[in-house]
């Protein structure tokens, strides 16, 4: 972290648009597996898979290692601060402020992910200073790109595709944009 980057605070809550992000706790390490154990996030996503008891404990202890570094945050959506539904992430990288997320499959098709991105965008914008957050995904993943559009993000075409592999399959990255409303 460099020395003109503010930490992240201990404790963060953040609400808005009918949801409360909250930190993970010991007591939702139960919750997990529920949420991140689907064949769709282990697609899609970096999470690792078969996502299980000890997967809960291992995510729970990197969060509060990458908030302490001052790299990362990831968050539990709730809509009232209890049951997590999903996580929003945010991440300080060379490429930018990226946001993250994944939503447990017994809770999508509420906008939960859009509203949880663009709460997370203004706690960037208002709170962090920064200007302008990312998102990293992959064309053929309709459910993101809507995510995406729903939340205000615009493609942006001069940066190039982030191409790679993880868990055995290749992968190409669009980078989508947002600026803080003037």
């Amino acid at each position: 972290m460099s020395s003109s980057t503010l930490p992240f605070p201990d404790r963060i809550e953040l609400t808005g648009e009918g949801l409360v992000l909250r930190d993970w706790t010991e007591t939702d390490l139960a919750t997990m597996p529920d949420l991140f154990d689907h064949p769709d996030i282990a697609y899609w996503t970096p999470i690792v898979s078969p996502f299980d008891a000890a997967a809960a404990r291992a995510r729970l202890d990197r969060d509060r290692q990458m908030r302490a570094e001052g790299t990362t945050i990831l968050l539990a959506i709730t809509v009232d601060g209890r049951a997590p539904l999903g996580e929003v992430m945010l991440r300080r990288a060379p490429e930018g402020t990226e946001i993250g997320y994944a939503v447990g499959p017994a809770h999508r098709g509420q906008g939960l992910a859009a509203r949880a991105v663009r709460v997370m965008a203004a706690y960037a914008f208002e709170r962090l200073g920064v200007e302008q957050v990312i998102l990293e995904l992959e064309a053929e993943n309709a459910a993101s790109v809507s995510v995406a559009t729903k939340a205000g993000f615009s493609l942006l075409d001069d940066v190039p595709l982030i191409e790679g592999e993880e868990k055995g399959r290749p992968y190409a990255l669009q980078t989508w944009g947002l600026r803080p409303a003037s």
